[in-house]
């Protein structure tokens, strides 16, 4: 075994290696015909929920693996290796753990057997707002209740934007306002999570607008026009919102962080394998110290981040505080898979740009991930003032 190989790949190595056995049967043919027509991948999708990977951070209790983040983590990186795309899915697994965290036994006992199976997608995350962007103890959307403390209802008014898979989600984890913003005693109260069923809610209240984008993300706007939610979808305890999300943004950016990390991995070898076998002026371009060093730098650098990712996951997993982890992971992945997509598109020089080669769209994927879903400058003001000790920037 080669150095290289015995530093990849090391945890859950059953899952990995079945993860790659079921993406062979998506090649890059499957996903530049999706890409040509912005379709949803159905059938990989589908493919990953008969196999269990989808329910794989789902307790047992309720028809899942009971698997930790790590693994989650170990699934999307393969996913992204293969050549593949995770973020048709992806928000299955950290949209859940606010369910299962803060909801009841009877929200947990009615939804989550579903999910588990498949006969029910909760991959539609509703926070982020036109006017409020990565503020989001400003957002605009509101939810009034009517009715007694017991039972009722509310009544959900608003927009949202960047709500990727709301055309294919059977369920909406939604954010929104229900005191006003000045009647509140501290900033991060006073917004609430409700679980929306959009089966019963399109066209009910729930208008969706799909967002054609540099990249094939099934993102869209979600309106909310008098919207009635039962009170009882109402995660955990009115009010107390914000910290229920920020529980899963930490899960959301390590297990973003392995999706980039397996982007590097698949531009580092499609680079590293292209620059071995194209020759000009009659040696191959590999033996060119202008084309090493590039590739040699960005594996330096995934391997790198792949530590912190492995890091932020362990601390998550035991329960302990991991923001700076989970935050650093996210930006040290993002940057070194595009490390490694300038390398790989540079190394493929005018034929990177080609559709068949899958190195042009894997470049557009991977480049979203320095905006999204924290943005590189949000995450270094964080470390900024919460980890060194600077004055806060915003």
């Amino acid at each position: 075994m080669s150095e290289r190989a015995m530093t990849e790949d090391e945890s859950f190595p059953d899952i990995r290696a079945g993860l790659r056995s079921l993406c062979a049967g998506f090649p890059g043919s499957y996903w530049r015909d999706l890409d040509a027509r912005r379709a949803y991948p159905e059938d990989f999708v589908r493919a990953l929920t008969e196999a269990g990977y989808l329910a794989a951070l789902i307790p047992e209790a309720y028809g899942g693996s009971g698997l930790p983040l790590a693994a989650g983590a170990a699934i999307l990186e393969e996913i992204h290796k293969a050549g593949c795309n995770g973020a048709a899915c992806h928000a299955q697994m950290y949209t859940m753990g606010t369910l299962l965290k803060h909801g009841s036994d009877a929200q947990k006992q009615l939804w989550l057997p579903g999910i588990a199976e498949g006969s029910l997608r909760l991959q539609a995350f509703g926070v982020t707002e036109p006017t409020s962007g990565s503020d989001t103890l400003s957002l605009a959307t509101t939810a009034r209740r009517e009715g007694g403390r017991e039972g009722g209802r509310y009544f959900v008014n608003g927009q949202k934007v960047w709500t990727s898979r709301a055309e294919h989600s059977d369920l909406m984890l939604l954010l929104a306002r229900t005191t006003p913003k000045d009647q509140v005693a501290k900033k991060g109260e006073g917004l609430s999570v409700f679980l929306v069923d959009l089966r019963a809610a399109l066209g009910r209240g729930v208008t969706v607008k799909p967002i054609r984008a540099m990249m094939n993300h099934a993102t869209t706007e979600v309106f909310f026009d008098n919207l009635e939610v039962p009170a009882e979808n109402l995660i955990g305890t009115e009010g107390q919102g914000f910290r229920y999300i920020l529980d899963g943004m930490n899960a959301e950016r390590i297990l973003i962080a392995a999706e980039c990390i397996g982007d590097a991995r698949w531009f580092i070898d499609k680079a590293t394998s292209y620059a071995g076998e194209r020759e000009v002026f009659g040696r191959p371009i590999g033996q060119n110290q202008g084309i090493q060093f590039p590739i040699a730098r960005a594996y330096a650098q995934s391997e790198a981040a792949s530590l912190m990712v492995a890091r932020a996951a362990a601390l998550f997993d035991a329960g302990e505080r991991c923001g700076k982890e989970a935050n650093m992971a996210k930006l040290l992945a993002s940057e070194a898979s595009w490390a490694a997509a300038e390398a790989c598109l540079q190394t493929h020089g005018g034929f990177g740009f080609a559709e068949e080669y899958d190195v042009e769209r894997k470049y557009r994927e991977t480049r979203l991930y320095q905006v999204a879903p924290v943005s590189t400058n949000l995450i270094l003001a964080y470390l900024a003032e919460h980890v060194l000790g600077l004055p806060r920037s915003y």
